[in-house]
């Protein structure tokens, strides 16, 4: 007899977390207790001139460990800085790893953890299970609300020789704890918040709507769509409300318990050619890019975006599917002009005449394989199009 959809077989991978205020003071107790004697703490420049690194490293001196300091991490972190860190990690004799930051750190954290322990260039771990041995002990301490990397079985990483980002997807690069702080969030500017927030709500949506998505992941992207598009506004209008802040961490947490699990859709293989390519900024490919995956995908699962549409706050009942695509995605547009992201792709330098070489690279994108309708090439041109 055939099983209901809902209860097939399903496998779901998640790290020990602590949530709540002051999360990140715990780093040196965790660090200890997984055996560190040396931690390469992992940041960029925005994170240590924001003072959270500095921070940390504080927690570690209080357990009396030492640790050396890798920061030139770029957005879109690249694998020569990863290689450039894993040289760093042993140099130093370091035997865990703390990433403090965004989805940069810590997914360059992540390559160094893995390069480390399997000796080989990062580029060499793209695809699924491609990671023999684990990293070593790896705590992440995001700083923003949005990428998720900290609770995530992915690591993007970009590729500079072949102009491409590419997707590291194991449960070897789950991290060992995530200390999740929402106060680590209040030194955000707006458009970081913006930003960041739109990429979470991407990974809900699409999760929401994956040919893999499950009960379990349902019920978390479901949760992270409410809690982004009631909170996100009245946050950017509040930067210091703690509260606020909280719901928007605790919307980046949902989300990436969602996407971890279920994968992803077309906007991110769109936005990893955007930002592989011509290093464009992640989130803000993902929100130019979101209404029209929507429109592209809506009539293959009409019911889901429906109920998307209801976690939103928009009255959907009643409405023909059309009705409802166009709220859903006006809804996202207004959205977006309201928190400064009403551009387009034009507008971030993407031309015309790239778009053939950045349908190549999506179409290949290990997320595309999970979009609920699967793409032509022809198909994905069309969205950057009308995206220009």
């Amino acid at each position: 007899m055939m099983e209901p959809n809902e209860f097939e077989l399903r496998k779901f991978v998640a790290p020990e977390f602590i949530f709540g205020i002051d999360a990140r003071k715990l780093a040196g107790r965790y660090a200890k207790n997984f055996g560190a004697r040396k931690v390469l703490v992992v940041t960029d420049p925005g994170v240590t001139a924001a003072g959270w690194a500095d921070d940390v490293s504080a927690y570690l001196r209080e357990e009396g460990l030492e640790y050396a300091v890798y920061s030139s991490v770029t957005s879109n972190p690249k694998a020569d800085e990863v290689n450039a860190g894993a040289e760093l990690y042993r140099r130093e004799r370091c035997n865990a790893i703390v990433a403090v930051g965004g989805g940069s750190p810590m997914d360059c954290a992540k390559g160094i953890g893995i390069v480390s322990s399997n000796k080989k260039n990062v580029t060499e771990f793209e695809g699924v299970d491609k990671v023999e041995f684990p990293s070593p002990p790896l705590i992440c301490i995001p700083t923003t609300a949005g990428s998720s990397a900290d609770v995530s079985q992915f690591a993007i990483i970009t590729d500079t020789r072949r102009k491409a980002k590419i997707a590291i997807i194991s449960k070897m690069v789950v991290p060992d704890v995530a200390l999740i702080d929402p106060v680590t969030t209040t030194t955000m500017p707006p458009e970081l918040t913006a930003c960041t927030a739109t990429d979470a709500l991407c990974h809900a949506i699409e999760a929401f709507v994956s040919t893999a998505h499950s009960p379990i992941t349902d019920v978390h992207a479901l949760q992270a769509i409410r809690l982004i598009t009631r909170n996100l506004l009245p946050t950017l209008k509040e930067p210091d409300n703690i509260v606020l802040r909280g719901r928007m961490m605790l919307a980046s947490l949902e989300a990436g318990l969602a996407f971890s699990n279920a994968s992803l859709g077309a906007v991110h293989a769109l936005a990893h050619s955007l930002g592989g390519l011509l290093d464009c900024p992640h989130g803000e490919c993902n929100a130019i890019l979101l209404p029209y995956v929507i429109d592209f995908n809506f009539d293959t699962v009409p019911d889901r975006y429906r109920e998307i549409g209801r976690m939103m706050g928009l009255e959907v009942s009643g409405m023909a599917p059309a009705q409802v695509r166009s709220a859903i995605t006006s809804a996202i547009n207004r959205m977006n002009e309201a928190t400064g992201i009403s551009y387009t792709l034009s507008q971030l330098g993407v031309k015309e005449s790239d778009i053939p070489e950045l349908a190549e690279k999506a179409i290949n994108d290990a997320c595309i394989f999970t979009n609920p309708r699967q793409p032509t090439r022809q198909d994905i041109e069309a969205i950057y199009e009308k995206a220009l």
